[in-house]
């Protein structure tokens, strides 16, 4: 009897016995892509090895080489001595690559929800103007996003190790955008996004950040300037203080 493992599908000796097959009905590539509602370039990556057919384009190909899918799935004509064990082996190997096929187009679609929820992040950064609320909100949005493409690539792991992945990607996600605009307030000299308290004086706002503050003296002035201190203690009588 056969190992239940099975071994992995041989798609270049599938691929020779279509091309085999196609050949003794006197069909050409384009005759059975037509047949079958797929393009001959299809066809002649099958016949090459380069892929497998849908899984949805099993059994009308079968049909229109007069084959099994025993026969399709080992590459080869089976003999009835040898059919039960190449049927277990097939069935395992489909499972196989029906479930590898799952985990691509998984991965796929995870790597597309990061990759736009990267791209609503920088865009929001980009496009709302560093004192608007919304670009706050729109960046830690695609953080969200993007942390839903993660959980299809840590599904996998064990409850406790995906949720670990997950919140630790979203820290470092949320860390990497407050070190961007601590980057714009120190370097481009805008307010900061993520501030948790905006206190207001005369030509002055107090930008209170979870790990720094921020001063903005002369507010839409030609002469108007930004200090960045640490750990500052201010009330609305005393933040005009900040920038003498």
């Amino acid at each position: 009897m056969m190992s239940m493992k099975g071994e992995n599908m041989n798609q270049e000796k599938i691929g020779k016995f279509i091309a085999e097959c196609r050949k003794n009905k006197n069909m050409t590539q384009q005759d059975l892509a037509e047949k079958l509602g797929v393009s001959d370039r299809t066809i002649g990556n099958w016949e090459n090895g380069r892929n497998m057919p849908d899984l949805s384009l099993f059994k009308p190909l079968c049909s229109e080489l007069d084959i099994s899918l025993n026969d399709l799935m080992s590459g080869e004509v089976v003999n009835n001595k040898e059919y039960q064990e190449k049927l277990e082996e097939n069935i395992i190997n489909t499972i196989d690559y029906t479930n590898k096929k799952l985990e691509n187009k998984n991965n796929f679609i995870g790597l597309i929800f990061i990759v736009f929820g990267v791209l609503i992040s920088l865009t929001a950064m980009a496009i709302f103007p560093s004192d608007s609320s919304w670009g706050a909100i729109y960046s830690v949005f695609g953080g969200i996003v993007s942390l839903i493409g993660v959980s299809r690539f840590t599904k996998k792991l064990q409850y406790g190790k995906r949720l670990f992945c997950n919140f630790g990607y979203f820290i470092i996600f949320i860390l990497v955008l407050l070190a961007i605009d601590y980057i714009g307030v120190v370097n481009i000299h805008q307010a900061p996004r993520f501030s948790l308290i905006t206190v207001s004086g005369d030509d002055v706002k107090y930008y209170d950040t979870v790990f720094y503050d921020v001063v903005r003296c002369n507010v839409d002035k030609d002469n108007e300037t930004y200090k960045v201190i640490k750990n500052g203690k201010y009330d609305i009588d005393n933040i005009d203080t900040f920038c003498k």
